[in-house]
């Protein structure tokens, strides 16, 4: 065991370290340090109590050896050295109780953050950036007109939309334990500020009781699935948010904005609902053959069903409050005639009106429920006797009643509580609670299409033919009513899927509402004829009706631009679309909008992170000014994931980092995996994560968006190093013979599928090219083995390049330098870019990352390979560094450079165990234990990491 020392002496009972501030900076805030002793002690004493006192022993030796390779005194190669012969047995609870510290150390530091944002509230200090209230002072320091608001509110639209990809490593049942313990956390710190008493140090007592309890049952709960998640499972997970944060927190941002809009820009502003929810979770077929008619019908009735449960208890609170005696105080005419029609014969309620209006709503919303589901789903057959709403309109309007007569004789305020929860409720969530979009991949739309084609009559092999004769094909087909389909007919398994799916949409749309089911995603988009296929389907179940030159239908179909070849021609294949006459008609009737999505994922997976980045924003320029040339209002759609190499960062900063006119009051952006549950697992943070998205869309579609001084200049120099980028990513990634055995044995990627985190398989085929595997696996494995290479590789040697020889910027490399740190102080495209790298590769260690290149075989390989990316490392750091005029590259992020210094030390027992239990496995070792051990890993490292894909 390492000689004690004062950086990390043991305390008795735990495996966490004392952290100590050092003469160059803290290595950990108090408030974290005293939390993360507090519960390391109390998992180490279950460790003790549970394992035995061997097993504590062997944790806190290789805790303590782990931080002699912290500060210095050993290299990972020898602490690795340790885990050569032990017994797997005895691995299993080492990785088990890091990953436990990690997944505490992440409490710790959430809790830290929250008590701050608590602290600088009670303190009165000015609302920060992304909130609302800081976005309110700034459009009126910058004296923005009512008219200005009242333009953007009238289109505005936020819509945070929830995937199925998996990347969310915990089990549910693990999150609800941690979120157990926060809650007594916060119980604990409320108790410890108000100072101790004796009756308060018996609730620490009891507190502390509890949070052992509930590690207890976190050491014996199995932290990885047993098997994969069905759809059906992740419907249900989805929904569960709801039910945490959103079913609240969406109506009271909703409301809150409607009502500063109004006392802020004036009455006659219009403020629909802002922030309306999506979801692809039981929609998104594309690649993942579980989904089917019978997961889309699941999807939207499990959300109606939720929604229609949400109003009846809230008629039900509003029936129980509202006991109003018209003895007492007057109604309207038109309140007394609702009550009348309340079919309420209770002669005690004979005069409380409001009470028999709202028992004959709530009797009504009942109705509409079996209507709409088929079943009662509220108790005591109060919806019988009662007429179904027709749409939420109708609904509105009695609500609309009995606000009226509230703030006509009583007090206003009786109606800004419940009442005005629910009215933004209805708003928010329509009878339909989310749109579920639909989402496939463009080759299989026309392998549909040609064989609908064929056995219609209309074209022998439609695949074959070329795009023109494809688009006036389907145009001709999109021009009138004929069907192409017929009940009888036998289709391939393919075809009747993709038919049945379209199907349950229309029947969705049907009982819910056309937002039940509103978009039609084509991924993979490379043609105008790809975003006409989906329609046909669309026509043959009636949610496209085609009528000559002005065809009408609810659902927008909607291009997916994914690599960069793709991205690049995006806007000349929407120009292209745009000059059909029965397209354009088709959306001028969708209110004159078109929505596009752009791929993070796999344009980052495609040509590298600053390749991608510039493609993305490029391609935003293109589609604003193809849009305005149009006439077209667009609204981008964001298929943003976790992690910094498939598009992830702070929402609040990557929406004002977009170019002027990409916000017009709308935008959408996908939800993923780990992200859910840290945005949405809580009210807290909910209300946190949706105000950011809804501040910065406010401020991109009504202030100035920062550019450089010289754009034409700044976009040449970024075309320039974008190109660099791509030239040095392509070259190892795509034409280097050795990568794929480098990047298929050097990572865990084979293991992933093990892991059981989401229904979709994680590839597409055998993985011959890096084009075959899906972005998720694609930046897992290269997070596992601490090289993060999706967000950094190439930028290091493109800008080094740029600096001696780019052609934008004249003069000396001086001068080009100068330039670029001008461009980083200016614009915030450019600021997003270097900070989000700068975040990833923080988390890098090269050191770790040349032990996993020693389970490649070819050794000649492994280190040639390993050597270009640790050199491309080291040069990205360098120019880091010189562009920005930063010290470190998290100069400017002090809580992130803290987790980094006191958290990281304690992921490499589990890197090195990975290596060594895939090395065991790989060499023929396939025991049941040995797969354990290493999805363990996995599910440590994604945690201790915050991020899987």
């Amino acid at each position: 065991m390492a000689a004690e020392t004062p950086e990390h002496q043991t305390i008795p009972g735990t495996i966490i370290p004392v952290a100590t501030e050092s003469s160059e900076a803290p290595s950990i805030n108090p408030p974290i340090r005293e939390d993360i002793r507090y519960l390391g002690a109390i998992l180490g004493d279950v460790i003790r109590e549970q394992e035995g006192e061997y097993v504590f022993n062997l944790i806190e030796n290789i805790r303590t050896t782990s931080l002699d390779v912290r500060y210095g005194e050993l290299s990972a190669l020898e602490l690795a050295e340790q885990f050569a012969n032990m017994e797997v047995e005895n691995a299993l609870p080492v990785i088990r109780a890091f990953s436990h510290f990690a997944l505490l150390a992440n409490l710790a530091e959430d809790l830290y953050a929250e008590r701050l944002r608590d602290k600088a509230i009670d303190e009165g200090k000015p609302a920060p950036p992304s909130t609302l209230e800081y976005t309110w002072k700034k459009l009126e320091e910058n004296q923005v007109s009512p008219e200005a608001v009242s333009d953007t509110m009238e289109h505005i639209y936020v819509a945070p939309v929830m995937t199925a990809h998996p990347t969310e490593t915990r089990r549910r049942t693990v999150f609800d334990v941690q979120a157990d313990i926060a809650h007594y956390m916060r119980r604990r710190g409320r108790i410890l500020n108000a100072g101790t008493t004796a009756r308060s140090q018996q609730q620490l007592e009891e507190i502390t009781k509890f949070i052992r309890r509930r590690i207890t049952v976190l050491w014996q709960t199995a932290l990885i699935r047993s098997v994969r998640p069905r759809i059906e499972d992740e419907i249900k997970v989805g929904l569960r948010y709801y039910s945490l944060s959103l079913l609240e927190e969406i109506p009271a941002i909703n409301r809150d904005v409607v009502n500063n809009v109004k006392q802020r820009f004036g009455d006659q502003t219009s403020a629909p609902a802002m922030i309306r929810p999506g979801s692809w979770i039981g929609g998104d077929h594309d690649g993942n053959p579980y989904v089917t008619a019978e997961t889309v019908e699941q999807a939207t009735s499990l959300a109606a069903q939720t929604i229609f449960e949400r109003y009846g208890k809230i008629l039900y609170k509003l029936e129980q409050e509202l006991s109003l005696s018209t003895r007492i105080s007057e109604v309207t005419r038109e309140l007394e005639a609702l009550a009348e029609r309340g079919h309420n014969d209770v002669p005690s309620r004979i005069d409380e009106p409001y009470r028999r209006a709202l028992h004959g709503m709530r009797g009504r919303i009942a109705a509409t429920a079996v209507r709409n589901l088929g079943t009662p789903i509220m108790p005591g057959g109060v919806h019988e006797s009662h007429e179904p709403y027709a749409d939420p309109e109708e609904f509105l309007t009695d609500i609309a009643v009995v606000d009226r007569s509230l703030r006509a004789g009583i007090d206003p305020t009786l109606a800004d509580d419940a009442l005005a929860e629910l009215v933004s409720s209805v708003h928010s969530f329509g009878f339909h609670l989310y749109g579920l979009d639909l989402r496939q991949n463009s080759e299989t739309f026309e392998e549909v299409l040609t064989e609908l084609f064929s056995r219609a009559g209309v074209s022998d092999n439609y695949a074959e033919l070329d795009e023109k004769e494809k688009v006036s094909l389907l145009v001709a087909e999109l021009s009138h009513p004929r069907p192409l389909t017929d009940s009888a007919a036998e289709w391939s398994e393919v075809t009747e899927r993709e038919l049945g799916i379209f199907r349950a949409a229309a029947f969705a749309t049907e009982r819910f509402g056309r937002e039940a089911v509103p978009h039609c995603i084509v991924s993979m988009t490379t043609s105008v004829s790809d975003i006409l296929e989906p329609m046909i389907l669309l026509k043959e179940v009636g949610l496209f009706n085609a009528q000559g030159e002005q065809p009408t239908g609810s659902v927008d179909v909607i291009p997916l631009f994914e690599t960069i070849e793709d991205l690049q021609a995006g806007a000349g294949i929407m120009q292209e679309l745009w000059a059909l006459p029965f397209y354009r008609a088709y959306v001028s009737q969708l209110d004159n909008q078109q929505e596009v999505m752009l791929g993070y994922s796999d344009s980052n997976k495609d040509g590298g992170y600053f390749a991608a980045n510039w493609a993305l924003f490029d391609a935003e320029l293109e589609l604003v000014q193809a849009a305005k040339q149009a006439d077209v209002r667009l609204r981008l759609f964001h298929g943003r994931g976790g992690t910094v190499g498939r598009g992830g960062g702070p929402s609040y900063d990557a929406i004002l980092a977009q170019p002027e006119g990409a916000v017009q009051g709308s935008l959408r952006i996908t939800e993923q995996g780990e992200i859910i549950s840290a945005k949405y697992g809580d009210r807290a943070n909910a209300r946190r994560n949706l105000e950011a998205l809804a501040s910065a869309t406010l401020e991109a579609s009504l202030l100035p968006i920062p550019a450089p001084e010289d754009t034409e200049r700044a976009y040449a120099t970024m075309k320039e190093i974008s190109d660099f980028s791509l030239t040095s990513y392509a070259a190892l990634m795509h034409n280097d013979p050795g990568f794929i055995d480098y990047f298929t044995a050097s990572t865990p990627l084979e293991e992933i599928g093990s892991l059981n985190i989401g229904s979709r398989p994680s590839s597409r085929k055998q993985t011959e090219a890096i084009t075959d595997l899906r972005a998720i696996p694609w930046v897992l494995s290269w997070s596992q083995s601490r090289v993060m290479l999706p967000g950094w590789f190439g930028v290091g040697s493109a800008i080094s390049r740029w600096l001696e020889s780019g052609t934008s910027v004249q003069g000396s490399p001086e001068e080009r330098l100068a330039f670029l740190r001008e461009l980083h102080q200016r614009w915030p495209f450019f600021q997003s870019v270097m900070a989000n790298m700068a975040q990833v590769m923080a988390k890098v260690d090269m050191s770790l990352a040349e032990l996993y290149s020693s389970l490649v075989a070819d050794k000649e390989d492994a280190a040639r390979i390993f050597g270009i990316i640790r050199e491309e490392y080291t040069t990205t750091v360098d120019v880091f560094q010189k562009v920005t005029d930063q010290h470190s590259l998290l100069a400017e992020n002090p809580e992130l450079a803290n987790s980094v210094r006191n958290r990281f030390p304690y992921l490499v027992p589990l890197n090195l165990l990975q290596v060594e239990l895939l090395r065991r496995f790989r060499e023929g070792d396939d025991s049941h234990k040995i797969r354990i051990g290493i999805q363990l890993t996995m599910n440590g490292l994604a945690t201790a990491l915050r991020n899987s894909g």
